[in-house]
């Protein structure tokens, strides 16, 4: 067997199938589908049993991954989440890569399962931070991670005591043995749920705090720093959570598919027509006091929280 394909998963059944039939889809054969399925209460189990896949109990992320890692028959273990899509080629290449390379740990280009502008920046920006610390703080997403049977093994797996972000722990510590490469044959498509459910830069700002925890104080192993939930992607946003950032996403958005709709009209109309529509066209006046706020936001307020938050307690018995 030369791939293994894992899955960690939790009530999946909406998202699971569109990744096991690109799966399936592709234009390889030597491979196994295992989902380390954590006790779903949907028809997760049932879905994956049905498309051909092993099926082993799960967890947490890290105890799924493990888990599957632990049932895996292939020389190469890709680390896959359910929301995920493989596009045509995706195995294939990443095997070809990897073995022509002589590479044992990687990971990928991601691009949004989204057409929003908004969220193809901020994947480049996420893929632009994974290349920019290859050397110097390697780390990968847990839903793209490729690594040899070999390796894992020697590494120990996943470490089942972190809380959150046992994905770079594990990158971090594999890194050691092997350097983590950025395939340049392909790339996968992941799902935006996270950013719908958090808002897009709350979810940015979440990242930025939990890397600057891991890199002053070392890995997280409890909720104090953020909260994390496994599932429950679709749960409604309360309607209170107003803040300034979820404003400013939420005119962006607005302001792109006004575009659009400019944009289709401008094509359907002659350049005669299309000047009577302008209106419909966004103006970059009304959206600058947000920039503006925005830079106010994060220079002020966001930095004197790091600050706070990073600063040494003092003991009652030093004060």
């Amino acid at each position: 067997m030369k791939v293994s394909v894992i899955i960690p998963a939790l009530n999946e059944e909406q998202m699971l199938p569109r990744l096991l039939d690109s799966i399936k889809a592709q234009d390889f054969d030597d491979y196994e589908m295992i989902v380390a399925d954590a006790h779903s209460k949907d028809r997760t189990r049932e879905i994956a049993i049905a498309a051909g896949c092993r099926v082993v109990d799960g967890g947490p992320p890290a105890a799924g991954r493990n888990a599957g890692a632990a049932a895996a028959l292939g020389e190469f273990l890709f680390f896959l989440d359910a929301d995920v899509v493989l596009p045509p080629g995706f195995i294939r290449n990443v095997y070809d890569e990897m073995r022509d390379r002589y590479i044992d740990l990687a990971t990928c280009e991601i691009r949004p399962l989204s057409d929003y502008r908004l969220d193809r920046i901020i994947h480049r920006m996420m893929n632009l931070a994974v290349l920019l610390n290859l050397w110097i703080d390697p780390k990968a997403f847990g839903f793209c991670i490729f690594v040899t049977k070999r390796l894992f093994e020697r590494v120990g797996g996943f470490d089942e005591t972190i809380y959150v972000a046992e994905d770079n722990d594990f990158v971090k510590r594999a890194s050691m043995f092997r350097a983590l490469r950025y395939l340049n044959s392909a790339y996968i498509m992941v799902s935006i749920r996270r950013f719908e459910k958090e808002g897009r830069f709350t979810y940015m700002k979440k990242g930025i705090k939990l890397n600057l925890y891991r890199a002053f104080k070392g890995e997280i192993r409890n909720d104090e720093v953020v909260k994390y939930e496994f599932d429950a992607f679709n749960k409604p946003e309360s309607p209170e959570d107003l803040n300034l950032l979820d404003t400013i996403e939420k005119h962006l958005i607005k302001a792109e598919e006004k575009s659009r709709r400019f944009s289709r009209r401008v094509q359907k109309q002659n350049s005669a027509a299309a000047a009577g529509i302008r209106q419909f066209q966004p103006s970059l006046d009304e959206y600058a006091h947000l920039v503006k706020e925005l830079d106010e936001y994060l220079g002020g307020k966001e930095q004197r929280k790091l600050r706070d938050f990073f600063r040494p307690r003092r003991s009652s018995a030093q004060s």
